[in-house]
């Protein structure tokens, strides 16, 4: 293998998925003692059915943050929002939860993954580039 394989070469769904099984095994991301209780945005009408759901979430952003530096709680909830459905009325755009999206960057800044970029929003660092690259790198070479 003559070039590093990165994020980019992998596909979205099994990085998520290996990304999240690594952060759940490394065990410093700790889950709020709410992760079971609670509602993804204000439009769900039940908390999320995977109990690992945090650590998906957590993935999923880092890897966003990581194709697209600058992404704040303002853009994960616009991300991760949905369509209201309002019954007989019509449905309508909603926002996700900031409160998740906030404590997961928390998170993930305390690990040094990512870090404030002075233009607005998140960052990677080059130790959370790495640590992503890594596991994009064991998805390749798993069959």
């Amino acid at each position: 293998m003559a070039t590093a394989t990165t994020v980019k070469d992998v596909s979205p769904h099994e990085f998520v998925k290996a990304y999240s099984a690594h952060l759940k095994r490394s065990g410093k991301m700790e889950l709020p003692e709410w992760a079971d209780i609670v509602k993804t945005a204000r439009f769900k009408e039940l908390a999320p059915y995977d109990p690992d759901w945090y650590y998906v979430r957590a993935a999923s952003m880092a890897r966003k943050i990581y194709l697209r530096g600058g992404l704040g709680v303002g853009s994960f909830r616009r991300i991760y929002g949905g369509s209201q459905r309002n019954g007989s009325r019509p449905p309508h755009f909603c926002k996700s939860s900031g409160s998740v999206a906030r404590n997961i960057l928390q998170q993930l800044q305390q690990m040094n993954i990512i870090d404030v970029d002075p233009k607005g929003g998140r960052r990677i660092t080059s130790t959370g580039q790495r640590d992503l690259d890594q596991v994009a790198g064991r998805i390749v070479v798993a069959p």
